[in-house]
């Protein structure tokens, strides 16, 4: 960690020299001394969706590993208007925030600032923000292609991704091909993979490479591997260290805008060890998932595949709280009106229940944003 940390400072340091000597320009001021340069962007989602199983409520909840639906409600479900904030503070910085607001709750989900002005390809970005670990885990609900997430990251990460407060620092070489390296020190609060209380002050690292190849004219691919390490002390009494590898992939085809297809999937494989109730515990657990989207004219059709225990599936001293190798099978069918909503039905052919019994579920879900949003990533 101390060696990692130095590293992070001397890269720091003639970026630190660059921010002070552009600091000396003088800004236009507006209210509180603050830049006058433009008025904040405002968006919001509203995501909501109905939900069927042939499961009962009861045995939803029993399940361990949980799905994107929240306590396991059947019928209808809000799940949040998200209020998303964004605007130049001056020429060097962004701020940015998403605020989930859901029935009796609202939670800070992001609030980060991004550079906008530092040479050489690097840019730092700070506060509480989604990891740029993996592919999905960068995006919000309401932009994946399905309903729910994975059955790996609500494993092997949690149902709300690697969320953390730290900082990351990003360089964008001047290659042929985009190319993207990223760095992270993270507080360390995920449940699943570190713990709040693993160790005082920020203790959990993240890295990650992301490549993309521009095929032909219609054609693009995107991969990259990723990796996130820290000390770990979960609700359970397991105290150690945590280890999670990445790997990514994205091809794309498009050759008009109103068709296309796009082909994606992720590997995520997890290794922990430590101690118990002062006894050795490990665990070796590994998932993958893959899915296409074909898109013509204002619908999409989907297919995903995304299952556990792989290659790795070993637990010494931990309970397994799941038969082995679960996998699930899911079909969508989306229509979208404009690029501001759209409408999903999905079915999944769950086999995650402890039993092994097969779960049919069933998700109609509506999305729809008002106000100015930034666009998404490839």
């Amino acid at each position: 960690m101390k060696v990692f940390m130095a590293l992070f400072a001397a890269l720091l340091f003639p970026i630190t020299a660059f921010c002070e000597e552009a600091a000396k320009t003088v800004l236009p001021t507006g209210l509180f001394g603050g830049s006058a340069l433009t008025n904040p962007n405002i968006s919001l989602i509203f995501n909501t969706f109905a939900y069927t199983s042939n499961f009962d409520e009861s045995k939803l909840k029993s399940r361990y590993i949980t799905g994107h639906i929240k306590d396991g409600k059947k019928g209808f479900n809000l799940e949040s208007a998200e209020l998303f904030i964004f605007a130049p503070v001056d020429p060097y910085f962004n701020l940015y925030s998403t605020i989930p607001i859901s029935e009796g709750e609202v939670e800070l989900e992001e609030v980060y600032f991004v550079t906008t002005a530092l040479p050489a390809g690097f840019q730092i970005k700070g506060g509480k923000f989604r990891s740029g670990f993996g592919r999905l885990n960068a995006q919000h609900s309401h932009a994946w292609d399905f309903v729910d997430s994975p059955i790996p990251y609500r494993e092997l990460v949690g149902k709300d991704g690697l969320i953390e407060k730290g900082v990351q620092l990003t360089y964008l070489p001047d290659f042929p091909f985009y190319t993207l390296l990223g760095a992270e020190i993270l507080q360390g609060e995920n449940e699943l993979l570190f713990g709040p209380d693993a160790e005082e002050g920020p203790h959990a690292l993240s890295s990650y490479v992301k490549a993309s190849l521009d095929l032909d004219d219609n054609s693009t691919l995107l991969l990259g591997p990723s990796v996130a390490t820290g000390k770990t002390k979960t609700e359970t009494g397991f105290k150690g260290d945590s280890l999670l590898y990445g790997m990514e992939f994205t091809y794309k085809w498009k050759p008009s805008r109103k068709h296309g297809f796009l082909i994606q999937g992720e590997y995520l494989y997890k290794r922990q060890e430590g101690k118990l109730d002062e006894k050795a515990a490990s665990t070796d657990h590994d998932g993958f998932y893959l899915q296409g989207i074909y898109l013509t004219g204002r619908w999409r059709f989907g297919a995903r595949y995304d299952s556990l225990g792989v290659f790795k599936d070993e637990f010494t001293g931990l309970e397994r709280n799941f038969e082995k190798n679960p996998w699930r099978g899911t079909g969508i069918i989306g229509f979208y009106p404009t690029e501001f909503s759209h409408i999903r039905l999905q079915y999944n052919y769950d086999t995650s229940a402890r039993d092994r019994k097969i779960n049919h579920e069933i998700m109609l879900q509506f999305v729809m944003g008002i106000g100015a949003h930034s666009a998404h990533p490839f």
